[in-house]
């Protein structure tokens, strides 16, 4: 069976249930294979939420990874894309009130830079402390 191969742009979403939620039933149409590929910037304790995505991403049986990217969202996905390796770009941003992202309209911007299909995802905002979401 095929195993469908993302690479999914995240930083304060990294661990938000709605992120988990939309792999979490990709992961139920087949094999499925992630790479969290998070910006870098000043968050603190986004190290820990990239853990906790990873591992709970792997509890569900789904295969991941992690990278950190160029600060600017866009540059990180056109400086790792590679066709061969991802079949598709999810980006994963707060809601559209808050997000930094969608007022640079990021989403667009890594449709025109990749020959692939774009996902967006609006998640909600985690709070920093403790997640406690789980999957059966």
């Amino acid at each position: 069976m095929y195993r469908q191969k993302l690479l999914v742009v995240a930083n304060q979403t990294v661990d938000s249930d709605e992120l988990y939620d939309a792999l979490f039933e990709r992961a139920g149409h087949g094999p499925l294979a992630v790479t969290l590929l998070v910006p870098q910037d000043q968050h603190d304790g986004l190290g820990s939420r990239v853990n906790r995505a990873l591992i709970h991403l792997h509890a569900a049986g789904i295969d991941a990874e992690a990278m950190l990217g160029d600060v600017d969202p866009c540059c990180a996905v056109i400086e790792v894309w590679d066709p061969r390796r991802w079949d598709e770009v999810v980006v994963s941003t707060l809601p559209s009130a808050t997000s930094r992202w969608l007022r640079i309209d990021l989403p667009r911007r890594i449709t025109r830079a990749v020959d692939a299909p774009v996902t967006h995802i609006e998640c909600a905002p985690v709070s920093t402390g403790a997640h406690a979401h789980v999957h059966a």
